[in-house]
């Protein structure tokens, strides 16, 4: 049985260019169909979630992270009988927006495109699978409906004030209505994201040694989860215990938003997903008990882990190869690939220029952004540059509403 607040694909918005429905697939798994095999969703394999891939392999990446984040979503969603396709849809895209080296390359590359309007991640996944991807012989972009569209673009919450460039320029011309929340499946998208890195970040910082498994099992939730671990299996090897210790994390995550959010769903009433929009407040949501404590391990991580010393090291180094990149291709527009040629002697203003030399920086992988500072530019952003015998450094950067 499927809650009534659920977003139902035979009532959906549909797309901005009409096309024919299939006759196996409903509109919400074509999104996510054709979100997983877009160019920029295989790019996500090469680009930093808290670690430089190509200094460990066992460390999260973009696209590690986002499956991690459609398999929690879909757990949620099948608890609170939502539509599992439209949740995972944007579960999966809701990264595509990044640059590479994270939250790093992001500030690095808002910094350079402030005279043209700034960049934010979640308005260049718009841009991305409304634009920028050119597959398809229709239309330009994915052709999403517009409630998966609808949930890249306000998955945390309702967006108002300035609106970043890329965002406001699609809001033209195909309402968002971004003045109210999203769906309840963009929120348990959103709530899943959280989950995952909290989780992850925590299992990743300590394969790096960034902090210890006596400190980590000292936080609030993982006390009693290691405690739990220790009093069924005494005598656990290290690993085994680490894993199963985390493993109850996750699932102490879910469990209190399947249970808050049940009942929030319940007093509030909702008779259908336009209600849950204009509801004024989300929800899906952990208790404010849980949410005090996800606070304390978020400060852990912040302080132990995004910004331990040799992290900071590799920060300041991304950051100046995004920093190089920008005003290169800026002046030397005729580096941009071949195809991008036309789009580049189309651009009336320097700010379109811009915004060409963004969109192509914001989608390259970290591996390339540092081989194309290197060709172009040399010195730090070669990958022999980066200090030697350090293993993993982190580079990346977690914040609410990633």
């Amino acid at each position: 049985m499927t809650s009534r607040i659920a977003a139902h694909p035979d009532r959906s918005r549909r797309r901005l260019a009409p096309e024919e429905e299939s006759e196996f697939r409903s509109c919400f798994q074509r999104d996510r169909d054709r979100i997983i095999h877009s160019s920029a969703f295989r790019r996500l394999k090469h680009k930093t979630q808290v670690f430089v891939a190509h200094e460990g392999d066992y460390f999260r990446t973009r696209l590690s992270h986002s499956i991690e984040v459609a398999q929690v979503a879909r757990t949620i969603a099948g608890a609170l009988d939502l539509n599992g396709e439209l949740t995972e849809a944007v579960a999966l895209a809701h990264d595509l927006g990044h640059t590479p080296f994270g939250h790093t390359g992001e500030d690095a590359l808002h910094a350079m495109m402030a005279p043209y309007g700034g960049f934010d991640h979640n308005a260049q996944a718009i841009r991305i699978v409304t634009m920028l991807e050119r597959h398809y012989a229709g239309f330009d972009g994915l052709n999403l409906t517009w409630e998966t569209l609808e949930g890249l673009a306000k998955h945390n919450g309702p967006v108002i004030g300035d609106l970043p460039y890329a965002l406001a320029e699609y809001d033209a011309l195909h309402d968002l209505e971004l003045h109210t929340h999203a769906s309840a499946e963009a929120q348990v998208a959103a709530l899943a994201d959280d989950i995952a890195y909290n989780n992850h970040d925590l299992h990743d910082g300590l394969r790096a040694g960034l902090f210890t498994e006596v400190e980590v099992a000292e936080l609030p939730i993982l006390d009693a989860c290691y405690a739990e671990v220790d009093r069924l299996h005494p005598g656990l090897d290290a690993y085994r215990r680490r894993h199963e210790a985390l493993r109850r994390v996750f699932g102490v995550m879910v469990a209190d938003v399947i249970v808050t959010s049940r009942d929030i769903i319940a007093a509030a009433g909702c008779k259908n997903s336009h209600d849950v929009r204009h509801l004024g407040r989300p929800v899906i949501r952990f208790s404010d008990a849980l949410w005090r404590d996800l606070q304390v391990i978020r400060q852990f991580l912040f302080t132990r882990m995004y910004r331990a010393p040799m992290v900071m090291v590799q920060r300041a180094r991304a950051s100046e190869v995004v920093e190089g990149l920008f005003p290169f291709y800026m002046e030397r527009s005729e580096h941009l690939p071949r195809r991008w040629q036309s789009d580049v002697a189309a651009a009336d203003t320097t700010t379109e220029l811009a915004r060409l030399v963004s969109d192509y920086i914001a989608g390259m992988t970290d591996r390339y952004a540092l081989a194309q500072h290197a060709a172009h530019l040399g010195g730090a952003g070669g990958a022999g540059s980066w200090p030697e015998g350090n293993g993993p450094e982190g580079i990346g950067e977690r914040r609410n509403g990633n």
